[in-house]
């Protein structure tokens, strides 16, 4: 079977399972010995595919160009197959311009499937495009072979708490913030493309500068527990690489590696109740924590591992 992914990335090739920054994307890639080509050169492609994957651009800034482009008539040329890959929120093109949200739509009416980055997202786009196109998840992923296990800290010495994002609603850093504080030890945080300047005033803040995916990994495992009560569900990376490291992670259930990962840990979205309730818990409760560690570090094994990712793909492919 062979799969090209296309994005607004400007390399072309395989993703070599060494790569120092090995998002879920390029993880994703990785597994299945697909290639990859950029959309600005969707008309130079000659290769013959099985599967042609589509990652669109995020912001309106990303899709100017491609407004005018039909991508699903010129991927079929050299795919057997076209899909839509979500990234980020299903709900991402709203805050575009009507050009863009409604070349957005009928992008997903005219591929011949859909790939959602949650379970809990497939009823929203079977709702939109009709119940007749093919729609299946495809599970956030990790590869190992980048991070030297020696480099990690051991989960006895881990100190602090870390939050999964900024002070902006995308990432919901100050709700995760104010949980954080309650178990009344270090804070740190994560800098993403959003984090405003006048974070790095918050004077219980450490942040962290923005890393590479392997020194991300070693830099997680210093910290004992993880908040990120993001309101907008995305690929949830941030639960699955705590619970790869044993790392309790608080955060809303909607995401899949939440929810599946940390399911002691898992609350309705904007329930800060009962994530004050869990984070004192986790605080107090030795036991508890011991066991919802325990819990990740198992369920990743059992559900998010390489192999568990191709049979998953294998049967929807």
């Amino acid at each position: 079977m062979k799969i090209a992914f296309l994005s607004q990335m400007g390399f072309q090739g395989k993703v070599p399972r060494n790569h120092p920054n090995m998002r879920t994307e390029f993880a994703q890639m990785c597994a299945l010995k697909s290639d990859h080509y950029s959309l600005a050169n969707i008309d130079n492609i000659i290769e013959k595919y099985d599967h042609a994957i589509l990652l669109i651009p995020k912001t309106d800034r990303d899709r100017d160009a491609l407004l005018s482009v039909d991508l699903v008539t010129k991927a079929r040329k050299f795919a057997n197959k076209v899909w839509f890959m979500q990234e980020g929120p299903s709900w991402i093109f709203h805050d575009m311009s009507i050009a863009q949200q409604f070349w957005h739509y009928n992008l997903l009416v005219d591929v011949d499937g859909i790939l959602t980055e949650n379970k809990t997202d497939i009823s929203y786009f079977k709702g939109l495009v009709g119940n007749n196109k093919p729609i299946h998840d495809i599970p956030s992923l990790m590869i190992e072979d980048a991070i030297d296990g020696h480099t990690l800290t051991h989960i006895n010495d881990r100190k602090g708490v870390i939050i999964g994002g900024n002070f902006v609603r995308w990432y919901g850093g100050f709700d995760s913030y104010i949980i954080a504080r309650e178990l009344e030890i270090p804070i740190s945080s994560v800098s993403m493309g959003r984090k405003q300047e006048e974070e790095s005033s918050i004077p219980d803040i450490k942040y962290l500068p923005y890393l590479e995916w392997n020194n991300w990994i070693n830099a997680l495992s210093n910290f004992k527990y993880a908040v990120h009560l993001m309101p907008t569900i995305a690929a949830g990376t941030f639960s699955m690489n705590c619970a790869y490291l044993g790392i309790p992670c608080i955060g809303y259930k909607e995401a899949d590696t939440q929810r599946i990962l940390h399911p002691k840990l898992s609350v309705e979205m904007g329930n800060l109740e009962k994530a004050r309730k869990l984070i004192n818990k986790l605080k107090k409760d030795k036991d508890f924590y011991n066991e919802c560690s325990k819990e990740c570090l198992i369920s990743w094994k059992n559900n998010f591992n390489e192999s568990s990712f191709l049979k998953h793909m294998n049967k929807i492919l």
